[in-house]
């Protein structure tokens, strides 16, 4: 072993450490892992930071521009109403309808963004069928992980693969080579619920489907009254902000407005202060809301006078919102986050996984958690293009002005895809369509930036030098040789279920993108060895590495685990069998039709 190969190794076993500890975030370790092999001179400094300028990095932005615009355009929302309205009431037609769509959906668009935006709808058609959200999300989020098979776009190891292709020589797919075994696996998937859903899914108490019938204020026993008080010369609060007077630990209430000469203010920050003749709208329980109208010596109004707009179903509500995957939120007090401040939503509640109230105060943020929110429907719409949150409570959009861009995102995305077929690269022809939804206006200027994950966008880049390098060095080469020394007296189909449950063993404990990149340069190699096809066995473990069921380590799962309401024990029963069945037709379709 060289000296390079044993950096190139210890470099690889502390990134493993590192996704596996989640001591840092998945694209601080890519980063790390970059410059490490820069500062070793393992790799050169341009070889380093050829991820940045790399067809997968360029392609990937190109497809969240290209996904966001379809959103934004409403053209989703349009499809989700569609399907809402015309799927019936039975379990089955619902499940069969949203998890193929969905599926279908995340060919193009990324798979957590496919499932967030009907998670929404779903939670309506569940409650008009009185069918508990655990009996159709998770079948959702299984069939969103599987459409991100249905093309070489539609997920970052799909992305990523064919660079590593060309890196080592070989030709890279085309966008729908892969079609193939994403319809055979979403079909299986589909039908495994159709047949199986029984068994697998997590059972539907009486209460359970008393709930799916309950509107949120009588699920979660929310607060009712609202109060308006003016603030009185002498009153104890004057000159204080809104965090300084305890009104949410101590009293348990939640000032949604603020007047004072004709001028209101929604949802106020924390750090505002109170002054004299100010009018306040209160929301709480009735003996609190009494309690501190007493002891801080406030003038209680008769009625709701300069906000009796909240009282209108039409202009506010509560709203179910639930923190995904990647956003920045987590981690973060609601303090720190500025929810108020920012997106002028009134926090109420945290809700557990098992259904209950938490408090709000002093906890971070994480992934999957829910919250409710109180706000003007105007103000929800606008929270739902934040990556940072997904408003699961459907929200009517205000009436949009200027022209309808359905058409426009229609054809940018239509380009890209024609360009592809054309025989131009994928980064090219996904980058184009995308600017061109930026010039016709479907994606504003402003919003360009927050349209990409730029998450995504470093862990690809920071991880794409560690398979240059693993192949560079020889690390790869030498790691196959001590595989063929164990394989390579087996027959073909032995290896391939070895290479595919190696895949999914890895996509269990670290990045897919990662698990890619390390282990496509080992089986091009092992392919040679072998006599088969490389790209075959390289599609094998890029496709291998979306086999996330069986943990709710996959983003759609840590992201449909609250809303759900499921448990580790409901994904290990459920993903299990999906496992089985994704290693069953994958090994198959490489078997007869890739190698």
């Amino acid at each position: 072993m060289t000296q390079e190969i044993a950096i190139t190794y210890g470099i690889l076993i502390l990134a493993v450490v590192l996704f596996v500890t989640e001591k840092l975030r998945t694209d601080l370790v890519a980063i790390l892992v970059m410059l490490l092999l820069a500062w070793s001179g393992v790799i050169t400094i341009e070889e380093a930071f050829s991820g940045f300028s790399s067809n997968a990095v360029i392609a990937i932005m190109g497809v969240m521009i290209l996904g966001y615009g379809i959103d934004r355009s409403g053209l989703m929302n349009l499809l989700a109403k569609k399907i809402t309205d015309t799927v019936g009431s039975k379990e089955k037609r619902i499940m069969v309808s949203v998890s193929g769509t969905v599926g279908i959906l995340s060919a193009f668009m990324q798979n957590i963004g496919a499932a967030a935006l009907f998670l929404p709808a779903l939670r309506k058609i569940g409650k008009q069928a009185n069918i508990p959200a655990g009996r159709l999300i998770m079948p959702m989020g299984f069939a969103a992980i599987l459409g991100g098979t249905l093309t070489m776009v539609a997920s970052g190891p799909l992305i990523v693969l064919n660079d590593l292709l060309g890196d080592g020589g070989y030709e890279g797919f085309n966008l729908f080579s892969v079609t193939p075994i994403g319809l055979m696996l979403l079909a299986t998937g589909i039908l495994l619920f159709y047949f199986f859903g029984n068994f697998i899914l997590p059972k539907a108490s009486e209460d359970e489907k008393e709930e799916s019938k309950k509107d949120l204020q009588k699920l979660y026993d929310l607060p009712r009254e609202l109060r308006e008080v003016s603030i009185p010369k002498g009153s104890p609060i004057l000159g204080k902000n809104i965090e300084e007077i305890d009104i949410w630990e101590k009293y348990d209430l939640h000032i949604l407005g603020i007047s004072q000469e004709g001028s209101k203010t929604y949802i106020p920050w924390r750090k505002t202060t109170l002054k004299e003749n100010q009018s306040l709208v209160l929301l709480g329980e009735k003996e609190k809301l009494e309690a501190f109208i007493e002891h801080e010596k406030l003038r209680e109004k008769e009625a709701l006078e300069e906000f009796s707009n909240l009282t209108q179903e039409d202009y506010a509500g509560f709203a179910e919102i639930i923190v995904p995957p990647r956003s920045g939120a987590i981690g973060k007090t609601l303090g720190e986050f500025a929810l108020r401040k920012n997106f002028k939503v009134e926090p109420v509640a945290y809700i557990h996984h098992e259904g209950e109230k938490t408090s709000l105060l002093k906890k971070p943020m994480e992934a999957g958690l829910q919250m409710i929110v109180f706000g003007r429907w105007e103000d929800l719409h606008q929270m739902k293009s934040s990556s940072d949150f997904v408003v699961m409570t459907q929200v009517k959009p205000p009436k949009e002005k200027g022209k309808d861009r359905k058409p426009h995102a229609l054809f940018s995305m239509g380009l890209g895809i024609v360009l592809v077929l054309f025989g131009f690269s994928l980064s090219l022809s996904f980058f184009t369509g995308a600017l061109l939804m930026v010039i016709l206006g479907v994606v504003p200027k402003e919003e360009l930036y927050q349209a990409i994950g730029w998450r995504t966008v470093f862990l690809l880049a920071g991880l794409i030098p560690l398979g240059l390098a693993f192949e560079k060095t020889g690390g790869a080469e030498l790691a196959a040789t001590w595989m063929m020394s164990i394989v390579g007296g087996w027959g073909v189909i032995p290896v391939l279920i070895t290479l595919a449950l190696l895949a999914t063993l890895f996509s269990l404990f670290m990045s897919n993108v990662a698990a890619t990149v390390l282990l496509v340069p080992l089986v091009l190699i092992i392919a040679e060895n072998f006599g088969l096809d490389p790209r075959g066995l390289a599609l094998l473990v890029a496709v291998g590495t979306d086999n996330s069921f069986v943990l709710p380590t996959h983003p759609v799962n840590a992201f449909t685990m609250g809303p759900g309401g499921y448990s580790n024990k409901d994904y290990m029963k459920a993903g299990g069998l999906m496992t089985l069945a994704f290693l069953v037709v994958l090994v198959t379709m490489i078997y007869f039709f890739y190698i």
